[in-house]
């Protein structure tokens, strides 16, 4: 619980208490507005005028709610914000505000409870942000992948029934490539659809029961497609079914693998068993491996490793992208590393019904 008391007055060398100072009156960008217990302004810092366009005569001794949208003052929005802030000592927020002259700006809120000497609550302070701009950018971003998404699938779905006819027409000798075309067309549609499920911000459950040893194959497969069989050994004891997100599930383990082949040049062996709490599938290479210090953050977005090299190509986001997969799908990634001597990447998974 955050508890604000006031701080001690200064004195001078003389013993003569000296005028404290008003810091919050000298801070221009963000609003700093003190409420008393039933949420009454009283205090209005510039960065308050600044941002909310109210002069503090025409504000200090009425309800902060007048800065929130009719419809979350019917909902009670504000008192409920003041509530959770008694409760538990302060409350964050974000969402629109309402100026003085009624336009809107997006605001990220803290409020924090102020307790007398006694721990009696006698007001709150207030601290606004504007990110306005970051959230128009934000909005951008979406509406960019909303029609990205849209149109990527067309062109997919196309390329798949081109694949079909081919199917149909291509010698023999060529049927293994034209089926391993087909997966690829089926991946890239099934991740195209997960775009477009995230952009519309309503991604779907695509659950399923699954077999976990052909999907590991068909995920060295998308990796290593004409040297599967030469690179990866793929173990199991059982049927290993589960429920999860197939798609899903395939990129990562996809993922894993890569990397695997790009930091070794032997066998990867990709193990998959059935515990009781869980479903786990081991990656595991004897390649260049990953210094100690870096272990801890690995899995960071854009993190590379004191061991990697120009020439392995990569963005430092693949490992990043096997654990929020491995979240999504109720699991979790973890690693372990010697330098020299290999890497093994354990997925573990909810385990199978």
């Amino acid at each position: 619980m955050v508890v604000l008391r006031p701080a001690a007055t200064p004195r001078s060398e003389a013993g003569e208490t000296e005028e404290a100072v008003d810091w919050a009156a000298q801070v221009s960008s963000v609003a700093i507005v003190r409420l008393d217990a039933v949420g009454l302004v009283r205090s209005w810092n510039p960065g308050a005028e600044r941002l909310k366009g109210y002069a503090a005569a025409d504000i200090v001794g009425t309800s902060f709610s007048r800065f929130y949208r009719p419809d979350d003052r019917d909902r009670g929005w504000p008192e409920r914000l003041l509530s959770t802030a008694r409760d538990e000592g302060s409350v964050e927020d974000t969402g629109w505000r309402v100026r003085s002259d009624g336009s809107l700006f997006w605001a990220h809120v803290l409020i924090t409870a102020v307790r007398d000497g006694e721990g009696v609550i006698t007001g709150f302070v207030k601290i606004v942000r504007d990110l306005t701009d970051a959230k128009r950018l934000d909005d951008e971003k979406d509406d960019f992948l909303r029609a990205f998404a849209h149109d990527l699938i067309s062109p997919i779905t196309a390329l798949r029934g081109y694949v079909d006819l081919l199917e149909d027409e291509v010698p023999a000798a060529q049927a293994g490539l034209v089926q391993h075309v087909s997966r690829v067309a089926d991946h890239l549609i099934a991740m195209a659809g997960e775009l477009a499920a995230h952009a519309r911000g309503a991604p779907g459950d695509e659950s399923a029961e699954t077999d976990i040893l052909p999907l590991v194959h068909e995920a060295a497969e998308l990796v290593l497609p004409g040297d599967v069989n030469d690179r990866v050994r793929i173990r199991g004891a059982g049927r290993a079914n589960l429920t999860t997100d197939r798609a899903m599930l395939r990129r990562a383990v996809a993922n894993v693998i890569d990397n695997a082949a790009k930091y070794s040049e032997d066998v990867i062996v990709v193990t998959v068993a059935e515990q009781t709490d869980a479903t786990v599938v081991t990656v595991a290479d004897t390649g260049r491996g990953i210094d100690p210090a870096d272990v801890p953050s690995i899995f960071e977005p854009y993190h590379r490793g004191r061991l990697s090299d120009p020439g392995d190509g990569g963005t430092g986001v693949g490992l990043a992208s096997v654990r929020d997969l491995l979240h999504r799908l109720g699991g979790d990634a973890s690693i372990a590393s010697a330098p020299g001597v290999g890497t093994t990447v354990t997925l573990r998974l909810p385990p199978a019904g």
